[in-house]
């Protein structure tokens, strides 16, 4: 009698897929899929790290912003000038640093603007109101607001529009050098003797035009066009070592003096501009046109 071979019975495990026997896409499969070339699939998570070393000179900039409102609480107003001076020096280094190491980053950006409100925004604002604007009352503290949100809407324009400006001009007063203008006329008045209530009017209308000054189209130069790894004379380093001894002989008065020239060069070039003819607005709105 002829016999047939009899089928093997299925084992209830082999019923199904391999995919179907994982509890679920996220958790440890079954001991039986351990030889599975095809896991299943695992959501990874990845790391963002940032670029420490421009981000530490944001920080010690931010720092000395702070720093700054600190030591007008206390009234010191020679040391919180100093620190938004000391923070202008860290804000131009940030930036310099990140290219030249290739480190940029959004992060960084965003980070430099958040930083430059306080150095440049706040402190400054609070410094002088604290010198001199608090005995004005409604009309101190709202030049300091003036200024505070001229700073704003100075850094956050610049973020928007930093593709479609001419780089070699500022949109307006930038919020270091409106800083340099408040925080050094404190800080050579302090020098002098003077008291700041005896000075509020003129302490009031700096503050007010280095608020006003941001938010306007006046063309600042902005010094981007010099190629600093480009060889000079050698007298151009003699010249260089002329400029800190100046400097260090009166630090408050050379200083103020320099950004009260920058602050009123922006005018002259924007006069100069209408009575030649030229646009006045610095955005490359030509450009843009052609590239559509």
């Amino acid at each position: 009698m002829a016999t047939f071979p009899r089928r093997k019975a299925k084992s209830n495990v082999t019923q199904f897929p391999k995919t179907l026997r994982t509890k679920n896409a996220l958790r440890t499969p079954y001991p039986d899929d351990e030889d599975d070339d095809e896991g299943p699939i695992r959501p990874s998570l990845r790391r963002r790290g940032v670029y420490l070393l421009p981000n530490a000179f944001t920080t010690a900039a931010l720092f000395c912003g702070f720093f700054a409102i600190v030591m007008a609480m206390n009234l010191k107003f020679d040391y919180a000038s100093i620190a938004i001076f000391a923070a202008m020096v860290l804000d131009s280094l940030d930036g310099r640093v990140a290219r030249m190491t290739n480190t940029q980053s959004e992060f960084g950006a965003q980070y430099d603007s958040l930083s430059d409100m306080v150095s440049f925004g706040a402190a400054p604002a609070l410094v002088v109101y604290e010198w001199s604007l608090r005995g004005m009352g409604k009309l101190g503290w709202l030049a300091a607001f003036v200024y505070c949100a001229g700073a704003a809407l100075r850094l956050a324009r610049f973020n928007t529009n930093i593709t479609v400006v001419d780089k070699r001009y500022f949109q307006g007063l930038p919020s270091p050098a409106a800083a340099a203008l408040v925080a050094g006329f404190v800080w050579i008045m302090d020098d002098l003797g003077f008291v700041g209530a005896d000075l509020s009017w003129a302490a009031w209308a700096i503050t007010l035009y280095a608020g006003l000054t941001m938010v306007t189209n006046v063309p600042f130069y902005s010094f981007k066009d010099i190629n600093l790894r480009k060889p000079v004379p050698f007298i151009a380093a003699f010249v260089v070592v002329l400029i800190l001894v100046v400097i260090s002989s009166a630090p408050s008065k050379v200083l103020f003096g320099l950004f009260v020239l920058y602050g009123l060069s922006g005018l002259g070039v924007y006069f100069w501009r209408l009575f030649k003819g030229k646009p006045v607005s610095i955005l490359q709105t030509e450009h843009e046109h052609e590239e559509k």
